[in-house]
């Protein structure tokens, strides 16, 4: 029975690609056979092995702080649809605060007549209409490994970053 090649070829040739008989390639899984590896037998356990002359390292120095890294990186999740969800109606619900400050602000008359107790009170008014986008990224960027936790400090967000000027009108906070 012929191979179907006329030219005299292995079928195993087409699995392979030009040069792979190069005895200076070396694969992965051979390293520690050719004696290429530059670490001792006790570096051989932990997986520690010194960079070659000129390099440096650029991940963890140590294998504390890689096993560190490898830890953080399993324990973020991913974020489940309830929780998007969730994030996108506080998100227009800080909105709409923000909104509501800034019109409840603008109703505000100023009482005082000194000048440094002007100042502090337009800072204040503005400091107010700035506290909920400032509440909800400072709760997205602290909470980022808690998605209970930021869920929650963003449920309390809406209780008490209610615009009471814009909800209760200008005469009732003077």
């Amino acid at each position: 029975m012929t191979s179907g090649y006329s030219d005299g070829d292995n079928r195993d040739d087409a699995l392979g690609w030009a040069g792979d008989d190069d005895p200076t390639l070396v694969s992965g899984d051979e390293g520690g056979e050719t004696g290429t590896s530059t670490g001792t037998a006790a570096d051989a356990g932990t997986g520690a092995l010194e960079p070659p002359e000129g390099w440096t390292v650029a991940g963890p120095a140590s294998a504390v702080e890689a096993q560190n890294a490898a830890d953080a990186a399993l324990t973020r999740t991913a974020t489940t649809s309830l929780a998007l969800v969730s994030l996108g109606i506080f998100g227009g619900i800080y909105l709409l605060y923000t909104i509501g400050w800034f019109i409840g602000v603008a109703r505000i008359q100023n009482p005082q007549a000194d000048v440094l107790s002007e100042f502090m009170f337009s800072l204040g008014l503005w400091l107010a209409v700035a506290a909920p986008a400032v509440w909800f990224a400072v709760t997205f960027w602290l909470t980022r490994t808690h998605p209970r936790a930021r869920i929650g400090w963003l449920l309390l967000g809406v209780v008490l970053l209610a615009p009471l000027p814009f909800i209760a009108g200008p005469g009732v906070i003077a």
